[in-house]
């Protein structure tokens, strides 16, 4: 909750165009199916919020609905209105472009729309957009590995998915780090948010290169590779490997002071949940939420960790 405290807003509230009678609210809500870590979390946060706002409001209603394909997710939208009467959704597009124009038509037939993490490709499709800090989630971990390689070292870096969102983070790590002279930067490949794809550039830098100080897994599933091969190659020379998103493990992980994983940076997918409650609260009283905020990124150490660790969620 203190997260909301400190959220970011780009821009002022809405018009007072957007405000409906503040009476019975249904949400529809479509998210990702959960095929790996971060997706798991995006489920369970957003049945959480089903549960803890439902109960708390009796003139509110909470649909979730999961898609594993752009076509799936479509259609749903679409029954969300037809079927389930919604009058405002919260949907984390499983694609940018090809959800964007089904969106903008339920929003054209008097649905709230609050877009979530991944943008859609026209702004007028939306009524508001939360996402996480991707700028911070690059540019604090090479603050803390500039810090914690006193300005001198060479750092391996696994990328997410070719991406604006990647793009953005590295970008971001990048200027960090060209402010260290000291620092080289190996090689920065694809890990495409996988563990298994992660363990494979690993393997490839442990191979190439004899000496490397410190790795970016830039997120927390490629974490797990990159550690498991670390692991199988008995390389002592690696001080930190950094991943990001504040996974259940790797806050775990850096509570318990772990050798490798001293830090992390949070990019929870609790979000899903901040947006539903967000426009649950906003339009149960017939408000409009800003149109833009960010969900600060935040450097976790040992000394805020336990503020970030979740051990009901699966991720």
């Amino acid at each position: 909750m203190h997260l909301l405290k400190n959220i970011t807003v780009a821009c002022l509230l809405a018009g007072a165009g957007h405000a409906i009678a503040a009476q019975n609210v249904t949400i529809g809500v479509a998210i990702p199916t959960a095929t790996h870590g971060f997706t798991g979390g995006i489920v369970w946060w957003a049945n959480q919020a089903k549960k803890e706002l439902e109960a708390a409001n009796p003139n509110l209603k909470v649909i979730v609905k999961t898609a594993g394909s752009t076509p799936e997710q479509a259609n749903q939208v679409q029954d969300l209105l037809v079927v389930n009467k919604m009058n405002a959704l919260v949907i984390l597009p499983l694609e940018s472009a090809s959800l964007t124009q089904p969106v903008a038509q339920v929003k054209n037939k008097g649905v709230y729309v609050t877009v979530v993490d991944r943008g859609l490709t026209s702004p007028n499709a939306q009524n508001a957009y939360v996402a996480g800090d991707n700028t911070a989630f690059g540019r604090l971990p090479a603050e803390y590995l500039a810090k914690k390689l006193n300005g001198k070292g060479n750092i391996v870096v696994l990328r997410g998915m070719p991406s604006t969102i990647d793009n953005e983070r590295v970008n971001a790590f990048n200027a960090e780090i060209k402010k260290h002279p000291g620092i080289k930067v190996l090689d920065a490949k694809y890990g495409n948010w996988n563990r298994d794809d992660a363990f494979k550039v690993m393997q490839d830098y442990l191979t190439r290169f004899k000496g490397i100080d410190a790795v970016w897994a830039a997120d927390d599933d490629m974490a797990i590779g990159a550690l498991k091969a670390i692991e199988q190659a008995k390389r002592t020379d690696i001080k930190e490997v950094f991943g990001g998103a504040g996974a259940k493990f790797a806050v775990k992980k850096v509570i318990d002071g772990d050798k490798l994983v001293q830090a992390n940076v949070s990019y929870s997918p609790k979000f899903i949940y901040d947006a539903i409650k967000m426009t649950a609260t906003a339009r149960l009283k017939g408000e409009a939420l800003p149109a833009k905020t960010i969900i600060p990124s935040v450097l976790i150490t040992k000394e805020n960790a336990s503020q970030f660790y979740y051990p009901n969620s699966p991720y």
